[in-house]
C-alpha cells in the first residue's frame, strides 16, 4: 500500500508542460471541430459540398499515413515526432484563410489531417515515455479531462467571437487555432521523455529485430487487445452519431435533448474524470477488469435505451431516463479511457511502441468511419436494433478482455505488477535516452 501511495503521488519530469500544452492545443480544437464543415467553408469561401468531399477524402488518405507514424515515432522518438505534428497543425490553420482555391484547400487539408489523424498515436506513445507504472493511468486521466474541458471552452470561446465579428470572425479563429498548436508545441519541447534505444545482448535488440510490422502482426495477444478495443470503439460513436438521430427519429424527441446530453457527457469528463480514474487506480484493480468494467456500463446504457425505445414514455419521463442513460455511459467513458490507454502502451514493446500504437489506435479509426453506415442502416429497420448491437459488442469486448488477462504482459495488466517470491534477476534494460 505504501509503495502504491508513492508511486500514486510521483509526478514525472515535465508532466506540467505536457499536460498544459494538451489542454491549450484542445481549445484549439473546440474551436472547429464542432463547426467543421461551416468552418472551412467560411474561411476558404468554396461551398459546403466541396468542403465535405475534400475532408472525406483528405480523412480516409490519413488512415493509410497512420502506420507511418508509428515507424516515425520508433525511430525518431514520440518527442520530436509529437513536435513535428504540433508544427505542422500550426502552419496548416495558418495558411487555411489564404486557402481560397480547391487545389490550395485540398492540399492544405490532406497535410492537416495527416498530422491530427497521427496525432493520437504520438500522444500516447510520448506518455509511455514519460511516465511508468500508475503514473500512466493517471497521466492518461488527466489527458482526457484537459481534452474535454478545452474543447468545451474552445467552443464557448469561438461562440462568443462569432457573436462579436460573425461568420468573418472564423478566420481569426482560424489563427486562434495556429497560435494554441504553436503554444502547445513550445510547452512539449520541455518535456523530459525517455526513449528506448535497443542495444546488444538486450531484450530490446530482439524485439527491433523483425523489422515493420510484422512484430505486431505476429503479437496474437496485442491483436486480440486491438480487436476487444474495436468493438468498445463502436460505443464512443453512439453518443455523437447514432443519439442524435435516435431521439429525433424513434423517439421523437426535441433536438435540444442532443445538446443537454453532451453538455452532461462533457461537464462529467472534465470535472470528475480524474477523481474516477483515481477511484479506480487505488482500488487495485487490473486494467484489463477495468477496461471490462467500463464496457458494461456501455452495454447498460444501450440496454437502457432499448427499454426506453420500447416503453416511450411521456416527454419529461425521457428526459430523466435519457439524462440517466448518459451519466452510465460516461462513467463508462471516464473508466475505459485511461485503463484501455494505460492497456494498450504498457502491453506494446518499447522498442517498437509507435508501431504497436498505430495499429490499436486502427481500432478507433475504423469504428469511426465504419459507424454512421452502420448505425444509420440498423436504424432504418429498427430504432433499437443498433443500440442492440452495441451492446453485444460491448459484451464481446468484455469477455475478450478478461480472456486476454492472462496472455497479456504482467506490467500492462497490472499498473504496478507484484514481485514473483523467489524470481531471478531482471535481465539487462535497454539503452534509454534522454529527448
Amino acid at each position: 500500500m505504501r509503495k502504491a501511495a508513492a508511486s500514486e503521488g510521483a509526478k514525472v519530469a515535465g508532466e506540467r508542460s505536457l499536460l498544459l500544452g494538451i489542454g491549450i492545443s484542445s481549445v484549439g480544437i473546440g474551436m472547429y471541430v464542432p463547426f467543421s464543415l461551416v468552418f472551412f467553408h467560411h474561411v476558404t469561401g468554396l461551398s459546403l459540398t466541396l468542403v465535405g468531399l475534400v475532408m472525406t477524402v483528405t480523412g480516409l488518405a490519413a488512415l493509410a499515413f497512420m502506420p507511418l507514424a508509428g515507424t516515425a515515432v520508433d525511430r525518431f522518438g514520440a518527442k520530436r515526432a509529437n513536435l513535428v505534428l504540433y508544427g505542422i497543425r500550426a502552419l496548416g490553420f495558418a495558411l487555411y484563410p489564404f486557402a481560397s482555391s480547391l487545389p490550395a484547400f485540398a492540399a492544405v487539408a490532406l497535410v492537416t489531417a495527416l498530422a491530427d489523424r497521427s496525432f493520437s498515436i504520438v500522444q500516447q506513445s510520448l506518455i509511455g515515455e514519460v511516465a511508468r507504472g500508475t503514473a500512466r493511468d493517471r497521466l492518461q486521466a488527466s489527458t482526457r479531462a484537459l481534452q474535454n474541458a478545452g474543447m468545451g471552452a474552445g467552443a464557448l470561446l469561438v461562440s462568443g467571437v462569432l457573436a462579436l465579428w460573425g461568420t468573418g470572425g472564423f478566420t481569426y479563429t482560424a489563427w486562434g487555432n495556429s497560435a494554441a498548436f504553436a503554444l502547445a508545441g513550445l510547452l512539449v519541447s520541455r518535456v523530459r521523455a525517455v526513449r528506448v534505444v535497443p542495444g546488444a545482448g538486450t531484450a530490446g535488440a530482439a524485439q527491433a529485430g523483425v523489422v515493420g510490422y510484422r512484430t505486431v502482426l505476429r503479437d496474437r495477444p496485442f491483436l486480440g487487445l486491438t480487436a476487444a478495443n474495436f468493438l468498445t470503439a463502436l460505443g464512443y460513436s453512439a453518443l455523437s452519431v447514432l443519439f442524435p438521430l435516435y431521439l429525433s427519429t424513434w423517439l421523437s424527441a426535441p433536438d435540444s435533448l442532443t445538446g443537454a446530453a453532451f453538455t452532461v457527457n462533457t461537464v462529467l469528463c472534465a470535472g470528475i474524470g480524474v477523481l474516477v480514474a483515481g477511484r479506480v487506480r487505488r482500488s487495485g484493480a487490473r486494467r484489463t477488469r477495468s477496461a471490462a468494467l467500463a464496457a458494461l456500463l456501455f452495454a447498460a446504457a444501450f440496454v437502457g435505451q432499448i427499454v426506453l425505445g420500447t416503453l416511450r414514455p411521456g416527454q419529461s419521463a425521457t428526459l430523466v431516463a435519457l439524462l440517466v442513460i448518459v451519466v452510465v455511459y460516461t462513467l463508462g467513458e471516464l473508466v475505459h479511457s485511461p485503463s484501455g490507454g494505460a492497456l494498450s502502451v504498457s502491453a506494446a514493446p518499447e522498442a517498437v511502441r509507435g508501431r504497436y500504437l498505430a495499429t490499436y489506435q486502427l481500432s478507433y479509426s475504423l469504428a469511426g468511419a465504419l459507424a454512421p453506415s452502420l448505425f444509420t442502416a440498423l436504424l432504418a429497420v429498427d430504432g433499437r436494433l443498433p443500440w442492440a448491437v452495441l451492446a453485444v459488442a460491448a459484451l464481446g469486448a468484455a469477455l475478450a478482455l478478461l480472456r486476454l488477462e492472462r496472455h497479456l504482459p504482467a506490467e500492462a495488466v497490472y499498473a504496478e505488477p507484484p514481485a514473483a517470491p523467489g524470481a531471478p534477476a531482471a535481465a539487462p534494460a535497454p539503452v534509454a535516452v534522454a529527448a
